[in-house]
């Protein structure tokens, strides 16, 4: 009989049986597709209230850090002063993780990179979160959300949690809304946080504005050393990994490795008294993970020997509270009525060569005073 109504339409068909065995009345619902609507109706009264949602964040559930971090992204009002709560209540149980930022090019092998050095954290009992950040396309602003995929043996560690998310365009190839995500990752017990980027280079800042260390991924033998060297990208990296240095490749990764340090000579000394360190690794092959990882224990420990770990993370939290006034800014102006109902007759001024962008936007900015 099971094996009859699976080949119907088990979705619904389990669902009436879940219902009627319950005693519960089955919903009938409407929509493009049912089976989503179904779903959405069984599972509305599983949802926590904020006080208990953080009550299981705390406790280590991932389910619940995942639905925390949904109700975060939420762009919804609603959900927006529900996040709001949340951070209150998960923020006492933060604070207490390395936060480390991984960037590089696309295909230098940062998910290969970060499943490699989650494994082994892993092993050495520690709990790792993963935020990734896959791009959002500027045409579709659709996101392929495929990390779990490429870190498929770390996803399905129980000391590990991976969590994609869209970037939707923001600075720096980082979601807008991954610093509430770090907080939430934190209250839930997790030792070692993972910041991989979309790699787009030249607005990383905001990478390192939320991160303890950050680590530059590299590849040998693709023009990229000189191009590293010009970036300001490099200014800002506590490290830079040579990958791939495996095979008939490790000889142009040890080049590479002497050019990168020597053009580190050539900045000026940090803030954090820490000499930037430049080593190689194959993340396919687990070589050189361990050392990169005392790299990082080598650097923790002396920022908080000399207090600019502490000092950093306040210079950070001031960043992000003005970081904060600017987007809530930019979402009143878009929210306001007035400004929604004369954008469409300003564009198509624009369109049309009425009027200048510049006194277009003035012109929408006087009206959301």
């Amino acid at each position: 009989m099971l094996q009859d109504i699976l080949k119907k339409n088990e979705l619904s068909q389990i669902y009436y049986l879940y219902r009627i065995t319950m005693k519960q009345k089955p919903v009938h619902t409407k929509g493009i597709n049912p089976n989503f609507a179904i779903l959405h109706a069984a599972r509305k009264k599983e949802q926590l209230s904020i006080p208990d949602l953080a009550l299981s964040i705390i406790s280590g559930n991932h389910t619940a850090l995942s639905q925390g971090i949904t109700l975060v992204e939420s762009t919804s009002p609603k959900h927006q002063q529900q996040a709001q709560k949340l951070i209150e209540l998960c923020l006492p149980k933060a604070n207490n993780s390395v936060r480390i930022g991984i960037t590089g090019v696309p295909g230098v092998g940062k998910s290969t990179f970060i499943e490699a050095i989650g494994t082994y954290l892993t092993e050495q009992h520690k709990k790792v979160a993963v935020l990734a950040v896959d791009p959002t396309s500027s045409l579709s602003y659709g996101s392929i959300l495929g990390d779990k995929t490429r870190m498929d043996s770390l996803s399905q560690n129980p000391n590990a949690f991976i969590r994609p998310s869209a970037s939707g365009g923001s600075l720096g190839g980082v979601a807008r809304k991954t610093r509430e995500a770090i907080i939430l990752c934190e209250a839930a017990g997790f030792d070692i946080l993972i910041i991989e980027t979309v790699g787009v280079g030249q607005s990383e800042t905001i990478v390192h504005s939320m991160v303890d260390f950050f680590l530059l991924l590299k590849l040998a033998g693709a023009g990229d050393e000189l191009q590293g060297i010009k970036r300001g990208i490099i200014e800002m990296a506590d490290a830079i990994v040579i990958n791939k240095a495996d095979g008939g490749n490790e000889k142009a990764a040890k080049l590479a490795k002497t050019a990168f340090a020597k053009a580190l000579h050539l900045y000026p000394p940090k803030e954090s008294d820490w000499n930037p360190k430049v080593t190689t690794c194959s993340a396919i092959e687990q070589k050189g993970i361990e050392e990169i990882w005392s790299l990082i224990e080598e650097y923790i420990l002396l920022t908080k020997t000399n207090n600019y770990f502490n000092q950093k993370r306040v210079a950070q939290n001031k960043h992000w509270l003005l970081q904060t006034i600017e987007n809530s800014l930019k979402d009143s102006f878009y929210n306001n009525p007035t400004v929604i109902s004369q954008l469409p007759s300003i564009l198509n001024a624009i369109s049309n060569n009425e009027i200048s962008p510049f006194e277009g936007a003035r012109t929408l900015l006087d009206l959301n005073t």
